[in-house]
């Protein structure tokens, strides 16, 4: 059972300023991990999970409330925590045991006791006879056992984890995980903790004891679940399965009415409604997947089994869906709307035509032809149109939400743009407004 608090957030908010304005990555997050605790942060890209993670550990300040461990203010670097990331960050000129190494130096270890200590933590990650390889030498599943060594040379009381499964393969992934958690239960790493980030639902529920369920426009807390399962879990179990449906059900939320989902435009009280980063073609491949199903309906979790695709990424072409009237979400399921189900039988050009009209619904369409219209020739510069949307986005996001109203404009021959001018101009043969018939 856990036992005391070892860290606890209460009221943190971070602020970060682009020019002028400023954007808010998380807002008045409260979190307790207690010791004995496997902690999972999920929630999609952008909801400030790893900002949340740099400020547990102190590397980073947050602009309001306070981080307490064992009781006292974190200032500057908390000595007691480490993060591994999901890019490995080794060292490709030192071999694995000098990667080890670096950490122990930096702890403040003899350099006579270095070597014993650092075959003892790669002999621990089953990494026993590469202790002289390369980081080109190994596989990323290797590479990152060698991060997993390196972060508990420091013997950190939390140890903190960044998606740390992402970049690897899925079988590379699973075993790491399962060697992780057997690392973990045995007790043979001195850690008292483990705060993790992640997006991907099935991961959460097979790894952690409780799930920090955030959602983002601002990161926040959503909800709270506890994963009452013994080690090792079985993910075909029917409790297993109802977990996952749950934090499904929570994350993907339930259907607004329209101007509620589809937002206002930039400028607009409350911002403009970011568009989900997804492909076109995959939406109308999961669209074409729920109208064969009975009902034209389906659970989101057997969805994302039954098509091998990953929580996150489902999850935006939902909201995709949901954006653009395709479908309803209540309770984690997904069920067409009658213009879901039309779109969903139509052939390729009628398609274009029922997609240009619902997007021209979109208030962040509607206020860039606008702008359009406005233009001396009807042409605007890329650069005049990030710089427009950078007052709503911060810089990365605003670079996204740019490309995706390309390609989108694009495929609804809404839009055209010159790659070598940078220049957006209205397609001169547009999709026929009579196709608002089809709604």
């Amino acid at each position: 059972m856990p036992n005391e608090a070892l860290v606890k957030v209460r009221g943190v908010t971070q602020r970060f300023h682009s020019g002028r304005k400023e954007f808010i990555a998380v807002r008045d997050v409260n979190l307790t991990v207690n010791e004995g605790e496997f902690v999972v942060l999920l929630g999609p890209s952008g909801c400030g999970k790893s900002t949340l993670l740099r400020i547990v550990t102190g590397l980073q300040k947050p602009s309001e409330g306070t981080v307490l461990y064992r009781g006292e203010p974190v200032v500057g670097v908390n000595p007691q925590a480490t993060i591994v990331f999901q890019t490995f960050a080794l060292f490709p000129w030192l071999t694995v045991q000098q990667n080890v190494e670096v950490a122990l130096k930096a702890r403040g270890i003899a350099p006579e006791d270095r070597g014993h200590r650092a075959i003892e933590l790669i002999d621990r990650v089953g990494l026993d006879g590469f202790e002289t390889a390369y980081p080109r030498e190994l596989s990323g599943g290797m590479r990152q056992k060698v991060g997993f060594a390196r972060a508990m040379a420091v013997e950190p009381e939390l140890l903190c984890l960044d998606e740390p499964f992402s970049a690897l393969d899925v079988l590379s992934a699973e075993s790491l995980r399962s060697e992780l958690l057997e690392l973990w239960a045995s007790g043979d790493i001195p850690t008292k903790a483990i705060l993790m980030v992640t997006h991907n639902i099935e991961e959460a529920v097979f790894m952690s004891d409780r799930i920090v369920v955030m959602d983002k426009n601002p990161g926040r807390v959503v909800s709270d679940v506890v994963v009452d399962m013994l080690h090792p879990r079985r993910r075909k179990s029917a409790k297993f399965a109802n977990i996952v449906d749950k934090v499904y059900a929570t994350l993907a939320g339930q259907t607004q009415p329209e101007h509620v989902e589809i937002g206002s435009e930039p400028g607009g009280p409350g911002g403009a409604r970011a568009l989900p980063d997804i492909e076109i073609g995959d939406l109308t491949g999961v669209l074409e997947r729920i109208h064969e199903m009975p009902g034209r309906n389906a659970d989101i979790f057997r969805l994302a089994e039954e098509l091998h695709a990953d929580s996150d990424s489902l999850l935006r072409l939902t909201d995709a869906a949901e954006l653009l009237g395709f479908a309803t979400l209540a309770e984690g399921d997904i069920a067409l709307t009658p213009l879901g189900e039309t779109f969903a039988e139509a052939r390729i050009l009628a398609r274009k035509e029922i997609f240009a009209s619902r997007i021209r619904r979109l208030p962040l369409f509607q206020w860039l032809l606008r702008m359009l219209d406005a233009a001396d020739n009807s042409l605007l510069e890329r650069d005049v149109t990030l710089a427009a949307l950078e007052l709503d986005f911060p810089p990365e996001e605003a670079q996204r939400q740019l490309d995706l109203i390309i390609e989108w404009g694009r495929y609804a021959e809404i839009l055209s743009y010159d790659d070598s001018s940078e220049l957006l101009q209205p397609e001169l043969a547009t999709a026929s407004p009579s196709s608002s018939d089809n709604e």
